[in-house]
């Protein structure tokens, strides 16, 4: 395995996103064209948690599975060897299997980990996993390609 760790610097060179939508912290392993493992440090300033919910702050489950996508992005930015050009996004083309498991609230630290298992025709199929303190918050499938974009 390689440790490649990637702070926040590096994480903006290669991800698009920006505040409030960029959901990866820092990645603290990585083995190229493999696997990935990242961190997400849930804090009750997250814009999300004055909606969802006032009462009772929780994570929604789209933004756990969009955290997982910038994860697995990671892995396949990182495992080219370059930073991609800024016209370079990735797009979700598919999401099977996701089950939620436990609640994220504020105070959380999500680990995000994404495994490559499959790259044909320039569609990517990703096994992802998010957990609190090594309880599984969300599972599933994705799948994406990389476009450029003009």
């Amino acid at each position: 395995m390689t440790a490649a760790v990637l702070d926040i610097h590096k994480i903006l060179k290669k991800l698009p996103h920006r505040y409030p939508i960029l959901l990866v912290d820092r990645v603290i392993e990585f083995e190229a064209n493999k696997r990935i493992k990242a961190l997400k440090n849930v804090t009750i300033n997250e814009p999300f948690f004055m909606g969802h919910f006032p009462h009772r702050p929780v994570m929604p489950g789209v933004l756990m599975l969009e955290a997982l996508a910038q994860t697995a992005a990671l892995l396949s930015f990182e495992s080219m060897g370059e930073d991609p050009d800024e016209n370079t996004v990735v797009y979700f083309v598919g999401i099977d299997g996701a089950r939620f498991k436990r609640v994220v609230e504020p105070g959380d630290q999500l680990i995000l980990e994404a495994s490559l298992e499959r790259a044909k025709a320039g569609i990517y199929k990703y096994k992802v996993r998010a957990s609190v303190d090594g309880e599984t918050a969300v599972e599933a499938e994705l799948m994406c390609t990389m476009r450029k974009v003009a």
